[in-house]
């Protein structure tokens, strides 16, 4: 699997975004301020996300985490969530953000699991998440 950048422009982005909002996710608007990343399998786009610095300082969003239905459960979701953290703390953004709706248990396990912590809701329907990131030296 390669996970490379692309522009937000991309005709494979479009059709997984396209895609994502056929199973119920927010309209797209491209955006310069966001960093758009797609997961390649067998030369097939099967995955994208995307974050987006946060008007505080050193705070980033992950948005636009979508995985086709049949490449889910094998670790790509996990494997962007990682790629999207470390371009952003790259960017000096080690805080992240996230949000989701509250009846996508897949991916409040999985945002859990990568040890996002919830934070206070605002607004019915959503799920607010926070992790921050640190630097290893070696």
């Amino acid at each position: 699997m390669l996970i490379e950048a692309r522009p937000a422009l991309d005709p494979e982005l479009a059709a997984l975004v396209a895609a994502q909002r056929h199973e119920g996710g927010r309209g797209f608007v491209p955006d310069d301020q966001v960093a758009h990343f797609v997961a390649v399998v067998d030369g097939r786009a099967v995955a994208c996300g995307a974050w987006q610095p946060l008007p505080e300082p050193g705070a980033a969003e992950l948005k636009r985490m979508y995985v086709r239905p049949a490449f889910r459960c094998r670790g790509i979701a996990r494997q962007m969530i990682v790629a999207l953290e470390e371009e952003a703390l790259a960017a000096g953004r080690p805080v992240i953000r996230l949000t989701t709706g509250v009846t996508s248990a897949a991916a409040i396990a999985l945002f859990q699991s990568a040890g996002y912590h919830q934070l206070p809701a605002r607004g019915p329907g959503v799920v607010r998440y926070e992790k921050r990131l640190t630097v290893s030296v070696q």
